[in-house]
């Protein structure tokens, strides 16, 4: 179609780790000669269709899949989400776009001049200063130098650092870094602008922003290309969302729709191993190893009644020879658009841990559940004498269903509250 302003077709990128040689010269020859007559490389994963897709093809083997055989079409003014969990790939999708990195196979088909905002600082030198960096910047983008000058102003009064536009960039903070680098890649009208998750980086008004900024660029018949966790910004901004899992594409449509597959469908329910493969930080001198989820007769079951009580399992292990004292549990429940609506704590409950077992399991039983009918995430943290240790932010998907909370045989209208709290009534 003529609008069409990116095609992304049959795409894969493939990484081989910790070595730049196959290991023996025979491969090496292989692969070199595959290269000079512009043919596939006959050692590449992307070769050996029987072994794809799947990461448990390449267990013990040095080659890794970061996207799997990607095709979409993106239109003039479109506003495109990508979202998936870490090491899904979209920032090596974002890569090959920009032109950052090359795919290993298939092909992309740009319409238009690109600008980025992969990293902070992307395409800044560290001993200039921010004035020279906007022109240096400028001028990777394709700009000539008058068109650069004519939106000067404008970009170091959205970047909000006019006292420290001849400062070298180095001494900025990341937020000024960032601040300055979108301005530029947001002010020289590029008919495609990507943004990564970087804006995470500034404040939250800032962030606000940005987002009306992206959204006054796809306004003006330009295209928008943006990754985030925030799945509120996502669902304000965009008009359609790739989802990304394990480097391929596993759903695409409007929004909300791609929002409630990635929420059903990348998160684990009733019981998560959580050993490998999630989203964490901490140092690891304990760790949680398993979540469930339970009904008051512990039952596992992933969808709970409004009002009625839940129990949260959570299994852990130690570190070798570590003992852990004055230990906090924490248990967050997150909408779909990243909000935490509710948070339990073990010390907030003045109910202290003081030491725990070498392996073992907490419980954190709930009475009745306040939330809303809808979908949710629950996160998990431990800590031991104020030292965070674990923390999932995203362990487990759980949903709500209507009920009659106050047992009054009545309910509310569905979405018009977060939360439900107890309460009494009287005259006087």
């Amino acid at each position: 179609m003529s609008d069409v302003v990116i095609r992304v077709e049959n795409l894969y990128k493939e990484y081989r780790l910790g070595t730049i040689s196959h290991g023996t010269l025979h491969r090496d020859l292989q692969s070199w000669w595959a290269r000079v007559r512009g043919k596939e490389d006959p050692n590449s994963l992307i070769s050996h269709h029987d072994r794809l897709p799947g990461p448990e093809a390449f267990a013990d083997n040095p080659h890794i899949l970061a996207l799997t055989d990607v095709t979409f079409d993106v239109h003039q003014g479109d506003v495109l989400g990508i979202i998936g969990r870490n090491g899904a790939g979209k920032s090596t999708l974002l890569k090959i776009l920009s032109e950052v990195t090359a795919p290993t196979k298939g092909t992309v088909k740009m319409k238009g001049r690109v600008a980025s905002l992969l990293e902070v600082g992307t395409g800044f030198h560290s001993e200039l200063t921010g004035r020279e960096n906007v022109y240096l910047n400028g001028a990777i983008l394709g700009m000539t130098k008058r068109e650069i000058t004519r939106k000067f102003d404008e970009i170091v009064d959205f970047a909000e650092i006019e006292k420290f536009i001849d400062t070298p960039v180095k001494r900025y903070s990341s937020g000024m870094y960032v601040r300055l680098a979108f301005a530029v890649a947001a002010h020289l009208e590029p008919e495609i602008l990507i943004v990564d998750e970087v804006l995470a980086v500034g404040d939250a008004q800032f962030q606000k922003k940005c987002l009306g900024k992206m959204g006054d660029v796809a306004k003006g018949g330009r295209t928008v290309l943006f990754v985030s966790h925030n799945m509120a910004a996502v669902q304000n901004l965009c008009s359609s969302t790739l989802v990304l899992s394990n480097g391929s594409l596993v759903f695409s449509g409007k929004v909300d729709k791609a929002i409630e597959w990635y929420f059903q469908n990348d998160i684990g329910q009733g019981t998560m191993d959580l050993h490998d493969g999630k989203e964490r930080s901490g140092n690891g001198l304990v760790r949680f190893t398993k979540i469930t989820t339970c009904n008051m007769r512990n039952e596992i079951i992933d969808s709970f009644p409004l009002g009625q009580g839940c129990k949260i399992y959570l299994d852990y292990e130690c570190a070798k020879g570590f003992s852990p004292h004055n230990v906090e549990v924490g248990v967050a429940f997150i909408s779909v658009l990243g909000l935490k609506v509710a948070m339990f704590s073990n010390v907030v409950a003045n109910q202290p841990f003081h030491d725990l077992s070498p392996v073992g399991r907490i419980c954190c039983t709930i009475p009745s559940v306040p939330l809303t009918h809808s979908e949710y995430v629950l996160g998990i943290s431990i800590s031991c004498n104020g030292e965070t240790c674990d923390w999932v932010d995203k362990a487990m998907r759980i949903s709500i269903s209507e009920g009659d909370f106050y047992k009054s045989g009545r309910l509310y209208y569905p979405g018009s509250t977060l939360v439900y709290l107890p309460h009494n009534w009287t005259t006087s």
